[in-house]
């Protein structure tokens, strides 16, 4: 099991950008978190080989409180009875995984198994655990 951790507010990807002659880029925000996850994939990583096969990917995204919020809505986000339903969408984080590419795994096609939650928290940021899942042979 591989467990990544980034703190600070998770960010979503953002589409990429189109300039007037025509050509694409990705947005510096999301390139930088991009490189910020890989970074923290590297470390957990070490000198370990991508991983091949069949993964298994658990996503614990955690927001910040918002600051100007009464108190008792700050309790009740911390406690889990206040739901994050704003951005940064759980699909556009997901999306930031592709940074994970050649360091945790081949290829995120292999990802064949999901479970993702989005909670408040006084300590914002990402944890992606990676489970190899194992194959079992019929008779």
């Amino acid at each position: 099991m591989i467990e990544i951790v980034l703190l600070g507010a998770p960010r979503g990807k953002e589409r990429p950008r189109g300039t007037k002659d025509g050509h694409f880029y990705t947005p510096e925000k999301t390139r930088s978190y991009e490189a910020a996850l890989k970074y923290a994939a590297k470390e957990v990583m070490g000198d370990l080989a991508p991983l091949s096969g069949p993964l298994d990917v658990d996503l614990k995204i955690v927001v910040p409180i918002t600051g100007s919020w009464p108190q008792k809505r700050q309790k009740a986000a911390r406690e889990g009875t206040e739901w994050p339903t704003k951005k940064p969408d759980m699909d556009n984080i997901m999306k930031m995984l592709d940074a994970l590419n050649l360091v945790v795994w081949v290829d995120d096609s292999q990802i064949v198994k999901t479970s993702m939650e989005k909670r408040y928290g006084d300590k914002p940021g990402l944890w992606v655990t990676v489970k190899p899942i194992e194959l079992e042979l019929f008779a």
